[in-house]
Parts: structure tokens; C-alpha cells; sequence
């Protein structure tokens, strides 16, 4: 019983595109080199679906293509380099950390012009959202969500 998956199969499991996964095995983004059946067709092990679940979180995360070739680079080479691959992972997850706060900032501030935009619908009041003044494009950053629309 073969326990191996073609391209089409890995692409549905992980929710990388076919063109994406030869991308990756182009750029050295795998921990080995992908076999081949006798029809020439690239077959993945249940752990090479799992690398490529780990890459698909890693690049999704931001994590630039050459800091993922040298962690596969650092995997394939074995035993030895634990604290450089430490250290990648330490960097981007400082990345990702660094992006969630912002987005956390970012959702804080949409949810304030939510309650803005409810509270003067509820109260008939909704016209009153847009302040005259200078340009949003230009003007400086308002102290207040509900003193721009």
C-alpha cells in the first residue's frame, strides 16, 4: 500500500497551490528531494506534508522565502545547528509579534468607528460623522477616533 501523495493531493492538504509547491522545491525550500514514481510524477511522505504545513504557517506569517530555504538548509543539515535555527524562528516570531500588536492597534481603532458609526445611527445623528477640515491625505493624525468619519 503506497502511503505517499501525489502533488494535487499535498496541494488540498496543506493549501499550498500546485505551482507554489514546485516553487518550493525549486527554491530549496524542502528537507529533501521530492521522489518520483515511475511516471516521472512528484510523490511526498505524510512527513513531507507536515514540512510543507509548517512552511505554508511560516510564509504566511511573513517569513521571506530566503529565512525559510536557510531553515530547511539548517534542518536537512542535522544535528549541530540547533541555535541558528533558534534564532530564525526567534527573529520572526518577533516579527509576527511586532505585526499582531499592530493589527490588535489597527482593530482596536476599526472597532471604535463602529461603535461611532451605531451609536449616531441609533441616535439620528450619523450625518454628524464628517468633520470639515483638511484634507484626511494631509492633516496631521486626530487625538480622537470621532473627530474624523
Amino acid at each position: 500500500m503506497d502511503s505517499s501523495f501525489g502533488i494535487g493531493e499535498v496541494s488540498e492538504l496543506t493549501g499550498i497551490g500546485v505551482d507554489a509547491l514546485r516553487f518550493y522545491e525549486r527554491e530549496g525550500l524542502l528537507v529533501g528531494p521530492v521522489r518520483r514514481d515511475p511516471g516521472g510524477r512528484r510523490r511526498y511522505s505524510a512527513l513531507e506534508v507536515e514540512w510543507l504545513r509548517m512552511c505554508a504557517r511560516l510564509r504566511g506569517t511573513g517569513m521571506p522565502v530566503p529565512d525559510v530555504r536557510r531553515y530547511a538548509e539548517l534542518v536537512r543539515a542535522g544535528e549541530g545547528n540547533e541555535a541558528e535555527r533558534l534564532g530564525l524562528l526567534a527573529a520572526h516570531q518577533h516579527r509576527v509579534e511586532e505585526q499582531l500588536a499592530e493589527l490588535a492597534s489597527a482593530r482596536d481603532v476599526i472597532a471604535a468607528k463602529v461603535d461611532l458609526y451605531a451609536a449616531r445611527l441609533a441616535a439620528g445623528t450619523a450625518g454628524e460623522s464628517w468633520v470639515a477640515g483638511p484634507s484626511p491625505c494631509v492633516a496631521a493624525v486626530p487625538a480622537r477616533v470621532d473627530e474624523v468619519a
